[in-house]
Parts: C-alpha cells; structure tokens; sequence
C-alpha cells in the first residue's frame, strides 16, 4: 500500500491582502485596512445587529442610511449583489 503526499493548500493571497476600505465603508465596518474576508463578515455583523435581512426573504439586505450609501443608493439588493457593490469601495 503506498502513501500519497498531501497536497497542501495555499491560502489565496488576494483575499487575505488587506484593502482599505472608503470612507463610505468605513463608516459601516470603520477604517482600519481589513482582508476581504474580514470585511464581509463585518458587514454581516452590522446587519445583523441592525435587523436589516429582510424577514420574508433572508437573500435580501434592507438598507438603512449607511448601507444605502455603499449599495449605491439602493433600498434593497441581494446578498450576492451586496459583495460586488461592496467591492466598488475597496482600494
């Protein structure tokens, strides 16, 4: 029986690389240079401190003031819209 080397797993860089977040984001998860991964689960955090899944459908993020700014300007989008629009305020 021959044993097989494990591949190992590389961390994917890019999403581990900190961004530094506008200041339009930053007003939602704050300033600080963050990994991607750690700015989505921020802005979860937020919206679920805020109540703002929408109670008949989880998809959907309903925006208050501060999220509405980084959803440009939008009332309602879906979770999956929610991480592209949120890519527009990374540098």
């Amino acid at each position: 029986m021959a044993t097989e080397a494990k591949k190992e797993t590389k961390p994917n860089t890019g999403f581990m690389k900190p961004v530094t977040p506008s200041a339009t984001l930053a007003a939602v998860i704050g300033a600080d240079p963050v990994p991607r991964t750690e700015i989505t689960k921020k802005v979860w955090t937020y919206i679920k401190e805020h109540n703002l899944q929408d109670p008949a459908n989880k998809r959907m993020i309903n925006a208050d003031a501060k999220l509405e700014a980084v959803f440009d300007g939008k009332k309602q989008v879906s979770m999956f819209e929610m991480t592209k629009l949120i890519s527009n305020h990374l540098k």
